[in-house]
């Protein structure tokens, strides 16, 4: 299933041949067993996930849900997301909790994709390799000796690892 791009899991939702809360639940798996080792997310959300997850079901079960309904994504921590930690990759924002939902959050989620998490980046986004994060660097899970890229390395390892079908970046 983590083989699978965003349009086949959309096909495979919309057909009801696997539901969002079980997609999401295995995604959850993933990222449990193997973020310990990449860093990626700077805050993992699994019980607001499988909330998510339930509600997309329930969409596409009445037929009101939309191509990306039921597709688990991560969120760089750049963007704010209401009542989740939103740090920046930074110490000075460790302990700040988003009082809104930056615009495509907000976007994402009306579309009913699934958030899974927010990943980790270079403090303020300001690098180019992912290694000025507080929270320590993302690693390229294709070779550990080499960056993931950019400030967005934890959307970009996510991704590459297929620790999520997809994830906003900067």
């Amino acid at each position: 299933m983590f083989q699978h791009t965003i349009a086949e899991l959309s096909q495979l939702l919309q057909s009801k041949s696997i539901s969002s809360v079980a997609l999401t639940r295995a995604y959850i798996e993933r990222c449990e067993s193997l973020d310990t080792e990449l860093n990626c997310f700077i805050t993992l959300t699994p019980e607001l996930a499988l909330q998510q997850a339930k509600a997309a079901d329930d969409r596409i079960q009445s037929g009101t849900s939309e191509a990306l309904t039921g597709i688990p994504i991560a969120h760089k921590d750049i963007f704010c997301s209401k009542n989740i930690k939103t740090s920046c990759g930074s110490k000075m924002l460790d302990n700040f909790v988003a009082p809104y939902d930056a615009t495509v959050v907000e976007r994402l989620a009306n579309a009913g994709m699934v958030t899974l998490g927010k990943t980790n980046m270079d403090e303020f986004a300001m690098g180019s390799s992912n290694e000025t994060s507080f929270y320590g660097p993302a690693l390229n899970p294709w070779d550990k000796q080499r960056v993931p890229g950019g400030s967005s390395g934890g959307s970009a390892s996510a991704v590459a690892a297929r620790l999520v079908a997809g994830a906003t970046g900067t």
